[in-house]
Parts: C-alpha cells; structure tokens; sequence
C-alpha cells in the first residue's frame, strides 16, 4: 500500500463517516473503483488498515466535542452516584449509551456476516440508492421542530436500533441516525450533533475492540507510515466534516447527498451491469 493511497483513503473516511454518503461502502468502493489490487488481495489489511482510519475519526470527534464530552462523562458519573439523572447533561448522557447498545450487540454477534456478505459493491450501490431515497422522503415531511432535550429513552433506542443497520456497508451510519432523529422531530442540526456525539462510543468501541483482535500480530511489514499518514489524514478531514455538516444543517436540506448517493449507486450498477467493474470487488 502507498502513501497517496493511504491519504486518499484516509481523506475518504475522515470525510464519509460524518457527511451522510457510508464511509465503509466507500471505503470498499474506492479500491474496487481504481483496482488497488494490494488492498483487494490482503483482505485482513484492509481490515487492520480500516481500524486505523476509524481510530483518526475517532479522534477527530473527540477533539471537536471535548468540552461537551467532558460535561457528559462528568454527568454520567453524577447520575451513578445518585443512582438518577436530573439534569440535562446526566439524562442526555444516558440518552447515548441506550442509542449505542444495538449495535454493539448486532456487530459483535454478525461480524464475520457483515464482511463476508454484506460488502459486495452491488449491494453497496442499492443501499447507496434505497437509503437515498429514504433521506429524501424523511427530510421533505418530517417536522424538524425538536431540539436533542426533547428525545426520549425510547427515541434513543430507536435510533440504536436504526443505527445497527448502518453495519451494512452502503447506508451509512451518520445517515440513519440522523434521519431517525428527524423522523423523531429533532431538526437537522439536533439530530447531526446528537449523530456525532454518538459516534464517540460507537466508532470508539469498534475501533478499540477489533484493534484488540489484531494487536497481537502487529503491523505488517513496512506499513508503518502508511498507517500513520492514513490516521492523520482520517483525523484531519474528520475534524473538517463535523464542522461543515453542523454549520451546512442550520439553514440547508440533505438534497446534495442524495444526489450524490444516487449518482454513485447508479454509476456502479452501470460499471457491473457493463462488465467493467466485479459486482463482488474480486
């Protein structure tokens, strides 16, 4: 793997896991589309490589959000220690860690599913399509009213459980949650900043548990700046996106990512159809 490839990539995902396109559907599309053989030929580091670029984005949410994730973890820890959350902080706290629990559940017991199934550049696109669509429709007729203390424990869960569907590659986790929150009354800008702060545990915890699975082998050989160029990179562009998206939300509609979305899933199933492109990425 190069160093341009490494940026590139890095700048894919520190850009498509906040703006509402699927990081990980592109994160197999670009080397499918410019047939970076290397990646396409060592699946296990293109995961490693992959748990690398979350961990920039990673760290991108948290140095936007850190005064916010400081008051956060302060309240969850109050509310332990009365053994109930009372102010806005402590129940929005709690709010999160409802939202984050089904997808953890879902992605630890469907892992070896979801890549082996589930990544396949056809399957992308459709959902690149359908979920485009679903953006469109949510973002026209829902009421866009309700700011994040309005949510409640069970619209919390609800948008966990949307959420446990973006471990499909072509939907897009920022997306789902997003118009879930929509869906619920909050306005766009609610719904992308309670999207972002749920990011912290969600991209955290899947980043520190499968670099958990691969910390024993270490980085394959000569990777190292690859790696460290493509974390930066995924840091930068991240920390970029947040910004862009909760600035673009205040006063703009999600109509240039679904033209996107639907521009790029067209574009594949017409490089498949035309036999330029493998439907499965192979």
């Amino acid at each position: 793997m190069s160093v341009l490839q490494a940026i590139i990539l890095g700048l894919v995902q520190g850009v498509t896991e906040f703006i509402p396109i699927s990081s990980s559907g592109h994160l197999i599309l670009v080397p499918w589309l410019f047939n970076w053989h290397f990646l396409l030929d060592n699946p296990d580091l293109n995961k490693t490589f992959d748990v690398a670029l979350h961990l920039g984005t990673f760290i991108a949410v948290l140095v936007y959000f850190w005064r916010d994730i400081r008051h956060l973890l302060a309240a969850f820890f109050r509310s332990v220690w009365r053994r109930r959350a009372e102010s806005t902080d402590e129940r929005l706290a709690w709010l999160l860690l409802i939202s984050t629990i089904p997808a953890g559940i879902v992605g630890v017991a469907l892992e070896n599913f979801i890549e082996d199934k589930l990544g396949k550049p056809a399957l992308i696109a459709a959902l690149m399509i359908v979920f485009g669509l679903v953006m469109w429709y949510v973002d026209r007729h829902a009421r866009l009213e309700r700011e994040m203390t309005a949510l409640t424990g069970a619209g919390a869960l609800g948008i966990g459980v949307a959420q446990a569907l973006a471990l499909a590659p072509g939907v897009s986790r920022s997306g789902i949650t997003m118009v879930t929150g929509m869906l619920l009354g909050l306005t766009r800008e609610a719904a992308a900043r309670y999207s972002f702060l749920l990011s912290v545990p969600v991209v955290g915890g899947a980043a520190f548990y499968k670099a958990l699975k691969i910390a024993a082998n270490g980085l394959p050989a000569g990777t190292a700046v690859p790696f460290v160029v493509g974390i930066a990179s995924a840091t930068v562009s991240g920390f970029v996106a947040v910004w862009f998206m909760l600035a673009y939300l205040r006063r703009h509609s999600f109509a240039p990512f679904v033209i996107y979305r639907l521009v790029v899933g067209i574009g594949v199933l017409a490089l498949v159809v035309a036999g330029v492109r493998s439907a499965t990425g192979v």
